[in-house]
């Protein structure tokens, strides 16, 4: 399921300055228990937080990265302590991923084409 500022592959353009959380990640293994169902909840759920502005998402089954961008370091923060959010996580350190890299950056410029 793609969640998106426009109806395209990509989020949608933003005023900069703004801030993108990139998770690079490796799965553990088949999808076990919920993996996708709650994937599809934190996706439903980070829309409706306060400074979500989009996200960009691919995976080939065992890595993935996902690109949630947000209006300010407030706004990731408080995402980080939504109590579904940390379920979430914690599920994912237990069952769901072999390893996973977290980053957040501040954009400061975009383009894009066309």
């Amino acid at each position: 399921m793609a969640h998106n500022a426009t109806s395209d592959a990509l989020a949608g353009l933003f005023e900069p300055p703004y801030f993108a959380v990139i998770f690079s990640s490796v799965r553990s293994g088949a999808d076990a228990e919920g993996y996708g169902d709650m994937a599809d909840r934190m996706m439903d759920l980070a829309v409706t937080q306060e400074g979500y502005l989009g996200v960009e998402t691919v995976s080939n089954g065992a890595q993935g990265i996902t690109v949630s961008y947000w209006r300010d370091e407030a706004s990731i923060a408080q995402w980080r302590r939504h109590a579904e959010h940390q379920l979430a996580q914690k599920y994912g350190r237990e069952k769901w991923y072999q390893s996973f890299r977290l980053r957040v950056a501040k954009v400061e410029r975009e383009r894009s084409f066309p």
